[in-house]
């Protein structure tokens, strides 16, 4: 029997919370009485999160394991979540548990009353510094205001999607991911519900600043032009400004004025101006790399064992595994 529901969750370094885990989904999913799975994506752990994972699916046959060849990361996981999930609705939410699985129930009436996507509005960060939450709160209120897309604000991956809004996103195999970003541009019939997010049951972050600050990139670079406009923009004012200043140098110079004899004004107005050119070399250098990450063609990720291998007895999976 097909399951209903899926819940998909990307594992890396994870062992403290997969017991854990594992308990409290089981619990709030056999309160819906209707068939489901769990779709745990190991991202190349280098703990003991792939044996836990063995040892869960063995003894819960709706347990899906995905093992990945080494580690592509958290939004390519997902994507392969996505891909093995066989449910009518997907769930992705963390492992660390700081998205309580409680709250997939009020995502299910959602989706029961004609919702197609449903996703999770933090009102609370709980465990997280002020730091964290300030680059957070800036972060989406930037990407809010430079996409045409419109991103639902404080809201991350946590989220149910209807199978046709599944089946769009996996018909879309850009590399540079931004899932949240990728889920508002399909469009269909979204609605948000509000929760607390809780602190890590264990371990800690795999969000450091480093992978914070290229998931920015890839939301933005991913669905703004904004940065290329930024460069012409700054590129006009520069040249509008020298334009400007030529009159106003040649009547001080006729004037023998001191104020733009000697080579410390020159060498600033060259470092500013190189300055502004190495920027904006940088951001085409960004949307570059990109085109040719995409042109190469390589598959999203590898699977070193994928469910089948650990269920024999499932339908087997039609459609691209890569």
């Amino acid at each position: 029997m097909e399951p209903t529901f899926s819940i998909i969750a990307p594992i890396y370094n994870e062992e403290c919370c997969l017991d854990e885990l594992h308990r409290r989904i089981s619990e709030v999913m056999d309160q819906t009485h209707e068939p489901w799975e769990l779709v745990l994506v190991n991202d190349g752990s280098r703990d003991a999160s792939p044996e836990i994972i063995r040892r869960l699916a063995a003894s819960d046959k709706r347990i899906r394991p995905v093992m990945f060849a080494r580690n592509f990361g958290h939004q390519i996981a997902v994507t392969a979540g996505l891909d093995y999930s066989r449910g009518q609705a997907v769930v992705i939410i963390d492992a660390d548990l700081q998205d309580p699985p409680e709250v997939i129930l009020e995502m299910i009436a959602k989706w029961r009353e004609g919702a197609e996507v449903v996703f999770a509005v933090r009102a609370e960060r709980e465990g997280e510094s002020w730091f964290k939450k300030f680059t957070a709160s800036l972060f989406y209120r930037i990407i809010y205001s430079i996409t045409d897309v419109k991103i639902p604000l404080d809201s991350g991956d946590f989220r149910l999607m209807d199978r046709k809004v599944v089946n769009v996103m996996n018909s879309m195999r850009e590399h540079h991911r931004f899932l949240r970003g990728m889920s508002a541009w399909v469009g269909f019939n979204q609605v948000g519900v509000t929760y607390n997010r809780a602190a890590r049951f264990g371990g800690e972050t795999k969000y450091p600043f480093k992978k914070m600050f290229k998931l920015a990139l890839n939301a933005i670079t991913g669905f703004s032009y904004f940065p290329l406009q930024l460069a012409t923009y700054v590129g006009f004012i520069t040249a509008g400004l020298a334009i400007l200043a030529i009159p106003v140098v040649a009547v001080l110079r006729a004037m023998q004025s001191q104020a733009f004899f000697g080579q410390a004004s020159t060498l600033l107005a060259v470092l500013f101006l190189g300055g502004v050119q190495l920027i904006s070399l940088g951001i085409l250098g960004e949307y570059i790399g990109r085109i040719y990450d995409e042109v190469k063609g390589r598959p999203l990720y590898i699977v070193s064992q994928k469910p089948d291998d650990f269920h024999t007895d499932e339908t087997k999976l039609t459609g691209e595994n890569l």
